[in-house]
């Protein structure tokens, strides 16, 4: 049982993760504060902030559409060979991408290698076949009354990894080293040995779960169900959701149920990636003008909406339907991200992450609604659909929120949070 867990991937690729994200974004804004020395004093801030903008939207870009190639496939393969393929392709993409970053580091390459690394790191699956493989595992082991619990444990394991992550990436590894070595040489170093451990771990130890036992797996009937087995009961019960193994009848789901998840859960996304875009920007230039331990300890503050979002889940599963949780977490994000957009000193932008608290608990949980109208045998295709579904409009939504933010950059910085609170609105009316 020990070995069917996935946990240690999750923790392992988010640590990971935390440490080249920091170790990028510094990278990229020390090699545009060189080739802007040229600009006039009182212009080099606003020049940086737009090349790097400018950088972030070619990255994303390329990040987010290269896997529109491979995503599917790779699941459909996953679905029918095995499991692990959707997670050890994408692994091995990443250690050849984050190894690009280190390479251009310790040889001075220019930074627009970083671009052929997010093609890579795409083409092999990236972090959307690779979260669609880990979802399926999860469901997997898991019976449908305790799904959503599962998902989000798992969600809990990657925020805090990414904590820990961004806790480190912070200051030690970054600037503690740079007298030494070429900054950020150690952090891409020890991204890309967690990167190996992930993949090692994932072909040599991981097995795949055998699929859980629900309470309708034990009944002949609807009827046996209900007389034999009175202890299934919560959020799946009340929602009367399909079951895959209520009968050997194929399942048959509601069209428009599966339309309203989706277009909520791309709302919602919209609205999350849209502010999280550009709030590394916001904190980098006045009136906070944060440095790198700064950032670092900002990063780690948002992770711990992970667990804020998990007891949400534990205590509300007992309690609430999947829908109302979904409502309570999209009610949480707008309202921070509304504080966000007037954060002009530090001690405000913790106030508005402290109010984000449940701002995790909409996706893992529409995942486990959706994995409960569709087959066991197709969920590595529902979820990856969903994932390219939410990494389209991820591309989309970085470009337009880098744009929006270069246009209001002088008037009113905040004006991408507030745009993300009326979309994170508007996500509800599916709901």
């Amino acid at each position: 049982a020990v070995r069917t867990w996935i946990e240690p991937v999750v923790a392992g690729s988010q640590v990971a993760s935390a440490f080249y994200d920091t170790a990028l974004l510094l990278v990229v804004k020390n090699y545009y504060n060189h080739t802007n020395t040229t600009a006039p004093s009182h212009a080099q801030e606003d020049a940086q902030q737009k090349s790097v903008s400018n950088f972030y939207i070619i990255y994303n870009l390329v990040l987010g559409l290269s896997p529109l190639v491979s995503a599917y496939s790779l699941s459909k393969l996953g679905d029918k060979i095995h499991r692990k393929i959707p997670i050890c392709f994408p692994l091995l993409g990443y250690l050849g991408s984050k190894t690009l970053l280190l390479l251009r580091i310790l040889l001075g390459w220019p930074i627009e290698v970083m671009y052929g690394a997010a093609a890579l790191n795409g083409l092999t699956g990236g972090f959307t076949t690779l979260w669609a493989g880990i979802m399926a595992l999860g469901s997997l082991r898991s019976s449908e009354s305790r799904r959503s619990l599962r998902l989000i444990i798992i969600e809990l394991v990657y925020g805090l990894a990414g904590f820990l992550g961004s806790m480190a990436s912070g200051g030690p590894l970054f600037i503690g080293f740079s007298d030494s070595y070429r900054e950020g040489t150690v952090l891409v170093g020890c991204s890309i040995t967690c990167y190996a451990f992930c993949l090692l771990y994932s072909i040599f130890v991981l097995t795949v779960p055998k699929p859980a036992a629900s309470c309708p797996d034990e009944a002949k009937s609807a009827k046996k169900v209900g007389s034999q087995l009175p202890a299934c009961t919560g959020a799946a019960a009340e929602s009367s959701q399909p079951s895959e193994s209520s009968s050997s009848t194929p399942v048959s789901p509601s069209k428009l149920i599966l339309i309203m998840l989706f277009v909520a859960a791309i709302l919602y996304d919209f609205a999350v990636v849209g502010a999280i875009q550009v709030l590394p920007l916001f904190l980098l230039r006045e009136p906070l003008s944060w440095n790198a331990v700064e950032i670092g300890y900002g990063n780690a503050a948002g992770y711990a909406i992970y667990i804020t979002s998990f007891l949400g889940v534990f205590v509300f599963s007992r309690y609430l339907r999947d829908i109302t949780m979904i409502v309570i977490g999209v009610a949480s994000f707008s309202a921070g991200i509304l504080i966000m957009a007037f954060v002009r000193w530090t001690f405000l932008f913790y106030i508005a992450r402290a109010v984000m608290l449940f701002a995790l608990i909409p996706l893992p949980t529409i995942r486990s609604m959706l994995s409960k109208h569709v087959e066991g045998s197709s969920y590595g295709k529902a979820f990856v659909l969903l994932q390219l579904s939410l990494v389209t409009t991820g591309v989309v939504t970085s470009t337009v929120y880098n744009k929006i933010y270069q246009n209001t950059l002088h008037w009113y910085s905040g004006f991408c949070f507030v745009l993300s609170f009326l979309v994170g609105c508007l996500s509800l009316l599916p709901l």
